[in-house]
């Protein structure tokens, strides 16, 4: 999937080099909502293991991760994923995070947008869903211009790398019927 000079591609075990620099670049700002991010990709070969593991889900269609991928320099800049895949409903959430040198600049919402597109055409979703936190004002921006609407607040649905228990807001998208 492309859009602009950006490629949006399932990461596969060989992306560990890439995808440890993006994680090892931003860590401070991951570390309280992608805890299991920033513990697991410690080193590279910790980040194989994890991409390994992403794979064997990917594999079992539950969790589904992508990286955007600057074409210019061949630098991941950001990624996105489907997780809580329930095939019954036929639903996931995506979560997502971008570079810090790249965000601002619309570019995640453009990739959410290009991912929309496939996770409800190719992989036939008929929901999807995100969590963020209530001052978390830029995901909630994202979430309103991709077309997700507000179904409520999920009170201490979420616990930060501190211990602390977080009330998160959640958004949907339906398919078009």
């Amino acid at each position: 999937m492309n859009f602009d000079h950006f490629n949006i591609r399932l990461m596969t075990s060989q992306d560990a080099d890439n995808y440890f620099h993006l994680v090892e670049n931003n860590r401070e700002r991951l570390a309280d909502f992608f805890p299991g991010t920033v513990a697991k990709t410690q080193t590279i070969t910790d980040t194989e293991n994890f991409l390994a593991y992403f794979e064997k889900l990917t594999t079992e269609r539950t969790f589904y991760p992508y990286a955007i991928v600057d074409l210019q320099t061949n630098q991941f800049i950001g990624y996105l994923h489907a997780s809580n895949v329930d095939w019954n409903i036929s639903k996931a959430e995506i979560g997502f995070y971008i570079d810090r040198n790249h965000s601002q600049k619309g570019i995640i919402t453009k990739a959410v947008h290009c991912l929309m597109n496939h996770y409800f055409d190719t992989l036939g979703f008929n929901k999807i869903f995100l969590r963020t936190h209530p001052e978390n004002t830029a995901a909630i921006a994202l979430a309103e211009k991709c077309g997700f609407e507000l179904e409520g607040r999920i009170r201490h649905d979420f616990k930060t790398s501190a211990g602390k228990l977080i009330d998160l807001l959640y958004y949907g998208k339906l398919r078009k019927a």
